[in-house]
């Protein structure tokens, strides 16, 4: 079970799922803010500035809690940076791989901090943020760097990875590039521990040292796991702690799974159930439309109840409720055969899945609800429907 899983085993069993409408996204408040108390600790005992990447959780119902703990966001679009900045408040920073210069222009409307991609972005684009400081926005830019240090083992998450375009290496930072740069950016991790954070910061450094001296600040990216059970944090304090004295610069952290690790589930029912070679349920859910990293990781959810194929006496095909032929959950056994009508419990669904659904087939996405484990209240913040999927075509 993935550490998300084992603490999301808590969230589920809190739940009273007849008051649950399906499918439905429910993230538990009182697990959501153990982790934000974690991250706050470690923010203050390391002096960093810790922000959540809404890449991975972007559940804005819940910002009102979030922001006590935790100091802005980071995005990396126009539409992301914007809902920092009206939702979340405080700091608001952002990275693309590449900014057009119109949505720069927007960019810069609404956030504190920017960073390029390469030198030649900031050199071609650089009077966007000018333009932006005349005006009266305080911005301060940065570059993404590439340390070419490889730590993360599936390739579809690995930015650095042979011939990423996420970064810049080294060799390709010349003399004047950094003219009018504040800051050096980093992220080379995914789930991973402080051990990899040394690692890498042993890389970032041997590379690129010489152009530290002069900045204000390094973000070193997200990808770290910090709220897993079992990490280190005494060990991330330590290497921040560090890096600041060494240098002299403030430090960014920007994790976006540690903030909703293992704080929500996806509750679906059992739409049929019948048998073509071996016994298949089709769910109101579906992997590639409502969880679509079942299929592009991929991984096996954990469900509530459930085992590994003939683990338990009835094993199940689970399909989602697209025509794609692929959209398979994955095969589970259960100790009960399954009924129509019954709910299902999908751990460990609060990052990761929100930010990436779609209406593929017109498929309704589901409901976005909050769980307050003081009084038991379940809150639906969002239904969807019909206007949903008509209004994002023409």
């Amino acid at each position: 079970m993935s550490a998300g899983a084992a603490l999301g085993a808590d969230v589920a069993a809190r739940l009273d799922l007849t008051k649950i409408e399906t499918p439905c996204f429910v993230t538990d408040l009182g697990a959501l803010e153990r982790n934000l108390k974690l991250l706050a600790d470690v923010q203050a005992r390391a002096g960093c500035t810790i922000i959540l990447a809404l890449k991975g959780f972007a559940q804005w119902s819940t910002f009102p809690l979030v922001k006590r703990y935790l100091r802005g966001t980071t995005a990396s679009s126009v539409a992301e940076a914007r809902l920092g900045r009206e939702e979340m408040g405080g700091e608001v920073h952002a990275y693309a791989p590449a900014w057009t210069e119109d949505d720069l222009r927007e960019v810069c409307e609404l956030v504190d901090h920017v960073v390029f991609n390469t030198p030649g972005q900031w050199k071609r684009l650089r009077h966007v943020v000018e333009v932006a400081r005349a005006a009266g926005r305080t911005i301060s830019c940065g570059l993404r760097c590439n340390p070419e240090h490889r730590e993360v083992e599936v390739a579809l998450y690995d930015p650095a990875a042979p011939c990423s375009r996420l970064g810049t290496p080294r060799a390709n930072v010349q003399q004047g590039d950094l003219d009018g740069l504040e800051g050096l950016h980093f992220h080379t991790l995914c789930e991973l521990g402080p051990d990899a954070l040394e690692r890498t910061l042993a890389a970032f450094e041997a590379k690129f040292g010489d152009l530290i001296p002069g900045m204000k600040w390094v973000n070193f990216g997200g990808g770290h796991h910090i709220t897993r059970p079992g990490y280190d944090t005494d060990h991330l304090v330590r290497l921040v702690r560090g890096f600041r004295e060494r240098w002299g610069v403030d430090v960014f952290l920007e994790p976006g799974e540690a903030v909703a690790l293992g704080t929500g589930v996806l509750v679906a029912s059992v739409l049929d159930v019948f048998d073509n070679g071996m016994p298949i349920a089709v769910l109101d859910t579906s992997a590639t439309a409502h969880m679509p990293d079942v299929l592009e990781m991929p991984y096996r959810p954990v469900i509530v109840g459930a085992g590994d194929p003939g683990e338990r006496a009835h094993t199940y095909r689970l399909g989602g409720l697209t025509c794609l032929a692929g959209d398979v959950i994955g095969d589970y056994s259960f100790d009960a055969p399954l009924a129509i009508g019954q709910k299902l419990v999908f751990l460990d669904m609060a990052h990761y899945t929100m930010v990436k659904t779609s209406t593929f087939n017109g498929v309704r996405l589901p409901s976005i609800a909050t769980h307050d484990p003081a009084t038991g209240a379940i809150v639906v913040s969002r239904r969807f429907g019909y206007r949903d999927y008509r209004d994002r075509l023409s």
